[in-house]
């Protein structure tokens, strides 16, 4: 058993790269419409709604989906999109990241995890560029407030370089967190955008021209945050 279990790791390593080149670009349009699908989930939710505060002050947001990749071993994997608010104040296209390690843990008898991060200042965006980004290490983490909460956000809480929304109970306004990593996947955007450019010029240039698919989410990001 321990012969055949190392095998199979082994042979998944191997093919594993191979598995992930072969990726449609399908796919990919259809995880930017599920992290569509997830913001608006959150924000028709009473419970769940990120506060008006909040998003006035984004200056990036990134949506996230993980789910078990293993019932054995029980890894979290997944991926997301990010978009960053330029200095004309329009949203750049989504980039699409992957995502590893979120901490902040599944719902009881759930295997997904949805979680969406406000980005408040322009440098946070920009440690992707380094490959990975671990959130609560890297860039200061907290859970955000809510639309439900109906009062004023302690300023404190505003200014955090991310703001953490999770379905989650028991996260409170301000508790901080770590919630795993993020990575930028230039090969996933390249397939996307049918494009050699990078995360960098992806999200600050305006060489990419957004195609039909992504744009519902760039229009709802920016009727959320204007």
């Amino acid at each position: 058993m321990k012969k055949f279990l190392s095998l199979s790791l082994l042979a998944a390593f191997f093919f594993a790269p191979a598995v992930a080149n072969a990726v449609p670009r399908s796919e990919y349009v259809e995880r930017v419409e599920t992290c569509e699908a997830i913001l608006q989930e959150f924000m028709a939710s009473p419970e769940h709604a990120i506060s008006a505060e909040a998003l006035k002050r984004a200056r990036g947001i990134i949506i996230v989906n993980q789910f078990r990749a293993g019932l054995v071993l029980g890894v979290k994997d997944g991926w997301g999109v990010i978009m960053v608010r330029r200095p004309d104040n329009t949203w750049s296209v989504p980039a699409l990241l992957s995502a590893g390690e979120g901490s902040i843990g599944f719902q009881i008898g759930a295997s997904a995890n949805e979680t969406i991060y406000i980005l408040t200042d322009d440098a946070t965006p920009r440690l992707l560029f380094n490959q990975k980004f671990h959130v609560g290490v890297d860039a200061k983490a907290v859970a955000g407030p809510k639309a439900a909460a109906n009062e004023h956000t302690n300023l404190d809480i505003l200014t955090t370089p991310v703001l953490v929304y999770s379905k989650n109970k028991g996260l409170y306004a301000g508790a901080s967190l770590k919630a795993g990593y993020l990575s930028r996947n230039d090969e996933a955007n390249r397939s996307l955008y049918a494009t050699t450019y990078t995360l960098p010029e992806i999200l600050y240039s305006n060489w990419v021209t957004p195609p039909e698919e992504v744009r519902p989410l760039m229009d709802y990001v920016a009727s959320l945050t204007n």
